[in-house]
């Protein structure tokens, strides 16, 4: 038992990180800021996953945890593309999904903007192109912003929502 507290002091914490967290209020902030000012104060966001390996998904999930706390900033994720103002689009767009990703873009009211995540909506992925693989340019839909990654954390995401907000 003495030797589990010995080594427990001498490591100290490993969880907590200072420095992201001091980086992450400044990103925090601005993004609350550019969603009041440019939103009223909410942004609603629709996820279409069409054809990951859910990898983004699960980063995306972690931008809702108390950690990262989006809907704290007024981010919200909704379930319909009818209430959304932007779509993340995450995976290679496969033929079977292209047309649901086409249907739900159609769904948003205008002004609408799509935001590929990850490496896969932009061809950047592993993925050979197959006849199954249509990809985003494959659809038509214009990408107003990207952010890269395989997968990207939930930083990378903050800091790539940010960036969209102040390209606005």
């Amino acid at each position: 038992m003495m030797r589990f507290w010995k080594k427990r002091l001498q490591t100290g914490i490993l969880t907590e990180n200072p420095e992201l967290d001091r980086e992450l209020a400044t990103i925090r902030a601005e993004i609350k800021n550019h969603v009041h000012q440019k939103f009223a104060g909410s942004l609603a966001i629709r996820m279409v996953d069409s054809g990951s390996c859910n990898a983004c998904e699960a980063e995306c999930n972690a931008l809702l945890n108390p950690y990262y706390d989006l809907e704290r900033l007024g981010i919200y994720f909704v379930a319909s593309p009818r209430h959304a103002d932007v779509m993340l689009l995450s995976g290679v767009v496969t033929l079977n999904m292209a047309p649901h990703v086409i249907d739900a873009y159609q769904q948003m009211a205008d002004p609408k903007w799509v935001i590929a995540i990850g490496d896969c909506p932009l061809g950047d992925a592993v993925f050979e192109k197959t006849f199954a693989i249509k990809g985003a340019k494959g659809i038509e839909i214009p990408i107003s912003h990207h952010i890269p990654g395989c997968p990207p954390d939930p930083k990378t995401l903050m800091q790539g929502l940010l960036a969209f907000l102040q390209k606005l």
